[in-house]
């Protein structure tokens, strides 16, 4: 049932969300008025991007906006990257733009044509006001929008600055295309993105890291000043013609979250509710997508506060995905000095697929020929091999594939023994038969006291080495080509809890052991048993402990070892400042901070055998303040590296109780791809890794060497075969053993 009266609606901002927010509910029949502060021509960048599934909308929603913009656009296929003065183009991508005071222009006669009163040069009465002189109150006032700052307590909102300055800037001729490039100076990397807009006009962003403008001086010039810098830097783009403003300034792009928005009967729409970095489409495209909602919403629903329930409802999941995939994409332009010495092609693949949102697979079918080209170069030997069946070699080990069925506690060691089980033999061997290149173990304790639970294993009795003995004799025998690693770590001060379906990181209720940590701090303050600091003389035997299982380790055959440094367990509580507060050698320093876990390593390298190789995994950030930093992980990376790790296998978080993490589709493999990028050494990505299309797109991108999947192993041991199927692979890298070979097709469906 819809809104049956007509209602007064006052609409504070008259950008393209604001005003097409007015003319859609005055369509309906409503009595809309809107305030704008500036004049009607007034307006800030050039040139406006807008999708296929938002011209849609438009369409639906309203055919004369929608004719009035058809006529108007300049349509483009095609990407242009420029890496080092090679041009390489991508096609098949679709864009739609027109100059964003044409839009507005379009905007302001249909509002006229509906009876919208508009009123220009005009400061909106205060919300509060508003919202009681009329039934609904849609607040488009913008990025500092002053109705949510006036109710921030209510509104919960977010304001995160980015990490580089940009300037909104126009050429006076049409690009033939997008185009994105990179000039090196002597100061850092900047960066060019330009589109048309008109046929005789372009957009154009210059982008680049804060210390790098402040180096170049731009922080210093006018406007006049920046363009003319901006035209010189990029000459050979604009072949060699000026840049003008209109009221340019180098900015921060600034992130916008809300937690509410709406109050009462005022909404935020556009800017004000959100925004989403300007590299992965257009904040008018949100703000039009959001008044499509919010009119679609009013005319649904029976009254106002169900409509702004309504249009919150239909709009935050779709805000809150276009949100991720432009932090990806914005993080990555942050970090572009990391990619530049990539080859030409790859450096355009990963820029393509930076937010996530294009991938390996959608890229082929947009430009099958460029793709080819760039699975050439990463080294897939024809058309029918994905690059995750490309081989991989670490030390004296080939993987045959590129995917690692990741660590995954089991909590399944019968009768507190550590000893693993037909459990574990039937867990582990049946992923071994699905295909992956690598499987790991659990985390393997290296003593008694190292256990998470009751239920873990561990390789310190020699029946436990007995049954891993069995696991890896069955896997090599039943499983030839598949490589079995073994992960060691300790508990530290998450030991001596419930089973994980028991309660998970719960103390037990009863046989609790003492629990042993960098510095006398419990996981869960109030919940977690306190433990004891280890003092510098207990070091050594825990050490010693180490070393031990990685000799049992290699008599019962595992290929490749982990050292267990992440999620707070004993090594990783060493290395993060909120859970180390020693104040001896351990201690202080990041230097300090690592010297255990290093002294570990090292004794652990000793004994490992010399063609085996050996990695690490770490937590790349605690998400949460004053913990570890990417940066700090860049540096423990490093240290690990130059004692012989033979990669990186990178998570993050678990470190401590109170971590906030930001969750999402491979949200973890921003971390992996900074440390492999900076350092030069292999690295495995892993966090919500959950299709084949993520793990090629992350290899082709050189974000990652290999791929842990974790859970999608858990639903379907064979997720590496079916992915080959899926594929249409049937080479040598993902084999179907000889007895399952009937099942390697797709069973038919339906009676026959």
């Amino acid at each position: 049932m819809a809104v049956e009266k007509t209602l007064r609606v006052a609409v504070v901002g008259g950008g393209p969300g604001g005003l097409y927010a007015a003319a859609l509910l005055a369509r309906q029949g409503h009595a809309v008025d809107l305030w704008e502060r500036n004049a009607p021509d007034d307006t800030f960048g050039f040139g406006v991007v807008l999708s296929d599934e938002t011209l849609g909308g438009i369409e639906r929603a309203d055919a004369v906006v929608h004719a009035a913009l058809g006529a108007e656009f300049v349509r483009w296929d095609d990407v242009d990257v420029v890496h080092r003065g090679r041009l390489l183009t991508s096609g098949g991508h679709g864009f739609a733009a027109l100059g964003r005071r044409r839009l507005l222009e379009i905007l302001h006669e249909r509002c006229a044509g509906l009876g919208v009163r508009l009123r220009f040069r005009a400061e909106a009465p205060d919300a509060r006001e508003l919202a009681t002189s009329h039934d609904l109150v849609v607040a488009a006032d913008g990025v500092h929008s002053a109705t949510r700052e006036s109710g921030a307590a209510h509104y919960g909102p977010s304001v995160t600055p980015g990490r580089c300055r940009y300037v909104w800037l126009a050429a006076d001729f049409a690009f033939e295309s997008f185009r994105f490039e990179i000039a090196e100076t002597e100061h850092g990397v900047m960066q060019l993105h330009a589109y048309p807009y008109a046929a005789d006009a372009s957009t154009v962003i210059v982008e680049m890291r804060e210390e790098v403008w402040r180096a170049a001086g731009l922080d210093l010039c006018d406007e006049d000043e920046s363009a003319a810098r901006c035209a010189k830097i990029f000459s050979e783009a604009l072949r060699g013609r000026p840049l003008r403003g209109n009221r340019s300034t180098w900015t921060r792009f600034h992130t916008v979250v809300n937690a509410r928005w709406s109050q009462g009967n005022v909404a935020l729409l556009g800017d004000a509710a959100h925004t989403a970095h300007f590299s992965i489409g257009s904040g008018t495209k949100l703000a039009v997508e959001d008044a499509l909602a919010l009119a679609e919403a009013v005319a649904a629903e029976p009254d106002v506060p169900a409509a702004l329930a309504a249009y919150e409802a239909a709009r935050r999941p779709a805000v809150a995905s276009t949100q991720r995939a432009a932090a990806a994409s914005m993080r990555w332009f942050e970090e572009i000095a990391g990619y530049v010495d990539q080859p030409a092609r790859q450096f355009a693949f990963n820029l393509l697929t930076r937010s996530r949102r294009v991938t390996h697979d959608n890229l082929r079918l947009r430009d099958a020929r460029f793709t080819g080209a760039v699975e050439r170069d990463f080294g897939c030997p024809d058309a029918h091999t994905p690059p995750m069946f490309t081989p991989f070699t670490l030390r004296g080990l080939t993987l045959r594939n590129r995917v690692v069925v990741s660590p995954m506690d089991m909590y399944s060691a019968p009768d507190g023994t550590g000893v693993p089980g037909d459990f574990h033999l039937v867990h582990l061997g049946s992923r071994a038969l699905g295909g992956a290149g690598l499987v790991m173990t659990e985390m393997v304790c290296v003593n008694a006291e190292g256990r998470i639970t009751p239920g873990c294993t561990g390789l310190y009795t020699a029946e436990q080495a007995a049954g891993w003995r069995r696991i890896t004799d069955f896997v090599h025998t039943s499983a030839p080509g598949v490589a079995l690693g073994v992960q060691l770590g300790h508990s530290g001060r998450k030991g001596s809890t419930r089973l994980m379906w028991e309660g998970m990181d719960d103390p037990l209720p009863a046989g609790n052991w003492p629990l042993v940590a960098a510095s006398a701090l419990p996981y869960r303050p109030g919940i977690s048993a306190v433990p004891r600091a280890l003092e510098a003389a207990d070091l050594p035997a825990i050490r010693s402990d180490f070393a031990a299982a990685a000799v049992r380790a290699a008599d019962c055959g595992f290929d490749l070892l982990e050292l267990h440094c992440a999620h707070g367990y004993l090594l990783s509580g060493f290395l993060s400042p909120l859970t180390n507060r020693r104040t001896d050698a351990y201690g202080g320093s990041p230097e300090n901070r690592l010297r255990f876990p290093l002294e570990v390593f090292d004794a652990v390298r000793a004994v490992w055998p010399e063609d085996r190789p050996m990695t690490v995994r770490l937590s790349a950030t605690d998400w949460a303040p004053g913990g570890t930093t990417p940066e700090d992980a860049e540096r423990i990376a490093a240290a690990f590296v130059a004692r012989g790790a033979d990669a990186i296998d990178v998570s993050t978080g678990q470190v401590v109780a109170d971590e906030a993490p930001e969750y999402g589709r491979s949200y973890q493999t921003p971390y992996a791809d900074r440390i492999r990028n900076a350092l030069g050494v292999p690295v495995i990505a892993v966090g919500a890794i959950s299709s084949w299309d993520d793990v090629n797109s992350l290899l082709l991108a050189g974000r990652a060497d290999l791929c842990a999947v974790g859970r999608p192993h858990l639903y379907d041991p064979h997720w590496t075969l079916h992915a080959a199927a899926d594929q249409a692979y049937q080479g040598p890298a993902a084999p179907w053993p000889a007895p399952y070979r009937a099942g390697s097709r797709t069973p038919p469906t339906g009676r026959g």
